[in-house]
C-alpha cells in the first residue's frame, strides 16, 4: 500500500527543504531544493535539448559524492545563472565541499524554455536569474507553493499552462519518496481535447481534480498535441524535475531511481522525452531514514518514483493560475 505523505509535497522527505522565488513580469523563476546536509545525487537525462550545470559530476564513478542542493529554473540558458546565486547564499551559510581553507557549494542545475511565454524579458544587460537563485534559498521551508511558482512561474504545455508541481509517497515499509517538476512540456498533460490527466490511475484523494479517465476515451486521445500544432514555439520547452527519497542509496542506486522517475514523464505527458524537450530527472537521497533497501524493496521503490512522479506532473499544471498576458488557459479556467 501507499500513500500521500502528510504535506504531499517532496518536503516529506526528511532532510529537504523547497524555495520558490519569481518574477511575474518576467514571467518565470527559480525552485530550489535545498538539502540540510548533503545528499547523494545523481541525474538521468532523456530529452534532446537538454541545459545542465554540474551534471558531469553526478556520474557514479566521479568524485564529489553528495550535493548541497539541486536548481530548477526558467530562462533558458541564462537561467543557469540561478545556481550561482544559490552557490553565494549557500557560501554565506558555510556550507560546501571542503577543500583546504575553502568551502565550494555542489549546485547542480537544470533549465527549461520560457522566453516566449508573454513574460518581459528585456532585464537589460545581466539576467535576474543570480538574484532569483539567492532569493529562493532564503525562502526555503518545509511548506512551498506549486502551480504558477517558483521555475514553473512561466511554464506551458502543449494543452493548458504548464506549472510546478510536487508529490509524495510513503511505502509500506516506512521509506518515503518525493517529486518537485516543472511542467513545460512540447506534449500534454491532458487526454485529447480533454480535461482528464494522463495520470489518473495514479491520482490519490482527488489531488488533480479527481476526473479519472474519460469514458469513452475520445478519438483524438493518441494525437500527440505539440506546441507547434497549436500555434506556440516548438523551441520553448522542457520539463525538468527531482526525485528524492530518504533512503539510503549509493550513487549508482539514485541513477536507477532516476531513471525509474522518467516512467512518470512517460505516464503522464504525451508525447515525452522528445529532441524538443530537455526532459531531466534529478535523484536525491538524505539518508534520514537509515533505510536501505533490498532488491525487491528497490523494485517497490522505483514504481513509487514513477507513480510520484506522473501525479506531481498533473499537479503542475492542475495547480497553474491564469495571469496577465497569458498564452494559454490555466486548466481551471
Amino acid at each position: 500500500m501507499m500513500r500521500k505523505g502528510p504535506n504531499n509535497l517532496i518536503t516529506d522527505v526528511a532532510g529537504l527543504l523547497v524555495g520558490n522565488a519569481e518574477d511575474h513580469r518576467l514571467k518565470s523563476g527559480v525552485s530550489v531544493v535545498l538539502c540540510e546536509r548533503p545528499a547523494t545525487a545523481a541525474v538521468q537525462v532523456l530529452g534532446g535539448a537538454p541545459g545542465t550545470r554540474e551534471t558531469d559530476l553526478l556520474a557514479p564513478e566521479n568524485t564529489v559524492q553528495s550535493v548541497d542542493a539541486v536548481v530548477l529554473s526558467g530562462g533558458s540558458a541564462f537561467g543557469l545563472d540561478a545556481a550561482s546565486g544559490v552557490q553565494a547564499a549557500l557560501r554565506e551559510m558555510g556550507r560546501g565541499f571542503e577543500v583546504g581553507p575553502h568551502r565550494i557549494p555542489i549546485v547542480p542545475a537544470a533549465i527549461l524554455f520560457d522566453l516566449v511565454n508573454g513574460g518581459d524579458k528585456d532585464w537589460g544587460r545581466f539576467s535576474p536569474y543570480r538574484d532569483l537563485g539567492y532569493d529562493a534559498v532564503r525562502a526555503a521551508g518545509g511548506t512551498f507553493l506549486t502551480g504558477t511558482a517558483g521555475a514553473g512561474t512561466g511554464a506551458l504545455t502543449a494543452t493548458f499552462k504548464g506549472g510546478l508541481g510536487s508529490a509524495s509517497t510513503v511505502l509500506a515499509n516506512g521509506i518515503t519518496v518525493g517529486a518537485l517538476v516543472a511542467v513545460n512540456a512540447l506534449g500534454s498533460a491532458t487526454i485529447g481535447s480533454t480535461r482528464h490527466f494522463w495520470a489518473a490511475p495514479f491520482e490519490l484523494d482527488d489531488e488533480f481534480g479527481g476526473l479519472g479517465y474519460p469514458a469513452p476515451m475520445p478519438q483524438d486521445a493518441a494525437l500527440p498535441r505539440l506546441k507547434f500544432r497549436e500555434k506556440q514555439s516548438a523551441t520553448a520547452n522542457t520539463t525538468i524535475a527531482v526525485i528524492a527519497t530518504d533512503a539510503v542509496l549509493s550513487k549508482a542506486e539514485a541513477k536507477r531511481l532516476a531513471i525509474a522517475a522518467h516512467d512518470g514523464f512517460s505516464r503522464a505527458l504525451w508525447p515525452s522525452h522528445t529532441p524538443l524537450d530537455g526532459d531531466l530527472v534529478f535523484a536525491l537521497a538524505t539518508g534520514a531514514s537509515g533505510k536501505a533497501p533490498l532488491l525487491e524493496d528497490f523494485i517497490d521503490l522505483g514504481a513509487a518514483a514513477a507513480s510520484t512522479m506522473a501525479r506531481a506532473i498533473a499537479r503542475g499544471v492542475y495547480d497553474a493560475v491564469a495571469a496577465d498576458n497569458d498564452t494559454k488557459p490555466s486548466w481551471s479556467q
